[in-house]
């Protein structure tokens, strides 16, 4: 279950090759092979990674100029898809052309819309601020799961897990799963979604927490998770802890992170996933930016190892139904969501 009209992730900006590079990156979304390019202007192009003759990838062909020779018969395709040479044949028949792709550019996030390009609205991309906001530092990462894209939504939308799979490296405490989350519904000029919010009382300091600052032997937090995940598949998070003795709008102690993190479904059972969480840029040096992202790498590589096993059982009896719990609220919200607006994509 997929929706078309909206914008996926499909890739960091820095992953895309510079205009003089021979190299040519393509990325497969909604099981479709996108062939990027950079343009001597400095913007981009997304052309169907599929030449219109003999189907061969373009992404194998060559780069000339702003154009890409297919290197099966050589023709030749400009950034809007026409081809533009055909060796040995004079005249160029129209529908001798490729399909392309709307892209926009959005705080190092390069978005591709998969639906009806007339549709394609800027409005509806989500704020990643802290992916270029000089106020915030992060190094940039990519994962590739060998999963469904819905489950990794399922993980992201219930934190409980953190206090089980992260035990030793994001969680740290059982309380994360006895708390109770806030789960509201999300209506705003972008994509619809739920927000999750939920503070978890007097607990250790997280291993990773001793990253980023020292703590007194015995210190307790009052750590907060509250997010926005968007339709597709995106969060938007603010995170931290501060001494429990603090007052709540007392932050000078305080941990602080924003996660961005987005899923791109690469077929229906492999996904995309890019992610980053920002520390204050005047907070910790580049060492600090490492050492988040080594504890995220870690703890994604933590879910991935549990989605992983868990896709795996699920493909052994496909009809085995799962057990509804009051703590899949989030992911129930979300799925409906998603099944009203796929729904409402589909032919009457």
């Amino acid at each position: 279950m997929w929706l078309r009209n909206c914008w996926y992730v499909i890739a960091w900006d820095h992953e895309i090759p510079a205009a003089g590079s021979p190299t040519l990156f393509s990325r497969t979304v909604l099981g479709e092979p996108i062939l990027v390019l950079r343009k001597e202007s400095g913007g981009f192009a997304a052309l169907e990674d599929r030449c219109c003759h003999r189907l061969a990838p373009l992404s194998i062909g060559r780069r000339e100029g702003d154009c890409v020779r297919c290197g099966y018969h050589g023709l030749k395709f400009d950034a809007a898809g026409q081809c533009v040479d055909a060796p040995g044949i004079p005249v160029i028949p129209e529908k001798a052309r490729v399909r392309t792709y709307p892209l926009a550019l959005k705080n190092r996030w390069l978005f591709v819309w998969m639906g009806d390009p007339a549709k394609a609205d800027p409005q509806l991309l989500p704020d990643n601020f802290s992916c270029e906001d000089p106020a915030w530092k992060h190094k940039p990462g990519y994962l590739h799961y060998d999963t469904p894209y819905l489950l990794v939504c399922d993980n992201l939308l219930d934190f409980s897990h953190l206090s089980y799979v992260h035990e030793k490296t994001l969680g740290g405490t059982t309380a994360i799963a006895q708390a109770r989350p806030e789960i509201e519904r999300v209506d705003g000029p972008g994509m619809a979604g739920v927000k999750v919010t939920r503070r978890v009382g007097g607990v250790p300091v997280p291993p990773y927490y001793r990253r980023m600052r020292s703590f007194p032997d015995g210190q307790l937090l009052d750590r907060w998770f509250i997010y926005e995940f968007l339709l597709p598949g995106t969060l938007l998070m603010h995170s931290g802890g501060r001494p429990v003795d603090d007052a709540p709008d007392d932050l000078r102690n305080a941990v602080r992170l924003h996660s961005c993190q987005t899923l791109t479904p690469e077929s229906e059972a492999s996904t995309h996933y890019f992610f980053q969480q920002s520390h204050p840029a005047d907070q910790g040096d580049d060492a600090l930016t490492e050492g988040i992202y080594q504890s995220l790498v870690t703890a994604f590589n933590e879910d991935r190892d549990m989605i992983t096993a868990q896709h795996r059982n699920i493909q052994r009896n496909p009809q085995a139904p799962m057990l509804p719990l009051p703590i899949d609220g989030a992911l129930v919200q979300f799925r409906r969501l998603l099944a009203q607006q796929a729904a409402a994509e589909s032919p009457q």
